[in-house]
């Protein structure tokens, strides 16, 4: 899948128009079991959850349960598993109804990608982009939100994500390549296989310019379809996430020496399939707009967990470890003092990045 020359640049939204004639139908109605997959297994992730393996057989047995997700994206997938679009009788008045219902009509006009392509507009101020830092969860009014149709796809490429999560398994899943993850997709009807527009939206959202969103962070993965090697990984006991070996898995041990039990790994590697279904989750609940999820989650490409990064939170807390909260703990202030806070997204930072007091920075 080695397209790049395809997708560089900006969203076209006709790529996505509804009559094309390679609109998806849904795997139960297209694909049948097939039996000739080894077992997707990379490690021993058994430490703190039950993990979802690939079996050899597909089958009855197999079928996992769904992964949870932000509860707004869930509610939109399961909509659109009840939209059932055949590509033989495919018409307009059809689209526009889907459309529709999938997407409901903003008060006022935003700033689409494809109006983006036509006039860019230049970088923003240090100005712009601080207010923007300090306030990444409101929206600003050259932010860019998703069309009517790349919703729509947006949420059948969600349901397909997260049904393949539950089917791989978490662990397994932060480190699983497309290519792997397409493989499994085909083969197994509990995942169905991804139709052309659905991989034609996933790639460009990983080619696109993120500047246009706002986010100036560098792309760290500029490969699609990189692999992460059995060897290069290793488990974090109790928390269900790996490290790379070598700097990284050092640095955290000897973090968690220092610091002591009142610290866990929240977050450790992720490849690019685990960034891609993180960021449309987050842009699913961020009414589209790609622009203010980029400023809590790095597209897909250019986060950190991919090569060398990881988080940490304070036992027990939960999602309250990614918010501001962890850098009144006990914990972050220890780490404060030891010098192991080399903050990548600080409070002021230009990158178009909330503060991340929970990010460790290792690359």
């Amino acid at each position: 899948m080695k397209r790049r020359e395809l997708f560089t640049g900006l969203f076209v939204t006709s790529t996505f128009a509804l009559s094309n004639a390679w609109l998806w139908k849904y795997a139960e109605d297209t694909f049948t079991p097939q039996t000739q997959l080894d077992p997707l297994v990379i490690g021993d992730i058994s430490d703190t959850e039950s993990v979802v393996r690939v079996p050899v057989e597909a089958g009855p047995s197999a079928q996992p349960s769904a992964a949870p997700m932000a509860e707004a994206a869930r509610t939109e997938a399961a909509k659109l598993d009840t939209v059932r679009i055949d590509t033989a009788r495919t018409d307009p008045a059809r689209a526009e109804a889907a459309s529709a219902n999938a997407a409901p009509a903003v008060t006022q006009p935003k700033p689409s990608i494809e109006a983006a392509k036509v006039a860019r507009v230049e970088l923003v101020d240090d100005t712009s982009i601080l207010n923007k830092v300090r306030n990444f969860e409101q929206e600003f009014a050259d932010d860019i939100h998703l069309s009517g149709d790349e919703r729509i796809i947006m949420h059948s490429v969600l349901a397909r994500l997260e049904r393949a999560e539950a089917f791989i398994g978490h662990g397994n899943y932060n480190i699983c390549s497309f290519d792997y993850l397409l493989k499994v997709a085909e083969r197994y009807p509990q995942v169905g296989a991804f139709g052309p527009v659905e991989l034609d939206f996933m790639e460009r959202i990983f080619f696109a310019d993120a500047t246009l969103y706002g986010f100036m962070g560098e792309k760290v993965v500029d490969n699609l379809t990189a692999q992460i090697a059995d060897r290069d990984v290793a488990k974090i006991k109790y928390s269900g996430q790996y490290v790379f070996r070598g700097q990284s898995e050092q640095y955290y041990q000897k973090l968690k020496k220092d610091i002591g039990d009142g610290i866990i790994l929240t977050s450790g590697i992720r490849s690019n399939v685990k960034q891609m279904h993180l960021f449309l989750a987050k842009t699913a609940v961020s009414n589209y707009n790609l622009s203010k999820a980029s400023r809590s989650l790095a597209p897909p490409g250019h986060s950190f967990h991919g090569v060398g990064d990881f988080d940490v939170g304070k036992v027990g807390w939960g999602v309250a470890n990614f918010s501001d909260k962890f850098a009144q703990t006990d914990e972050f202030k220890r780490m404060q003092d030891l010098g192991y806070v080399q903050i990548r997204y600080t409070e002021d930072n230009r990158l178009g990045v909330r503060f991340e007091p929970w990010h460790i920075k290792v690359v």
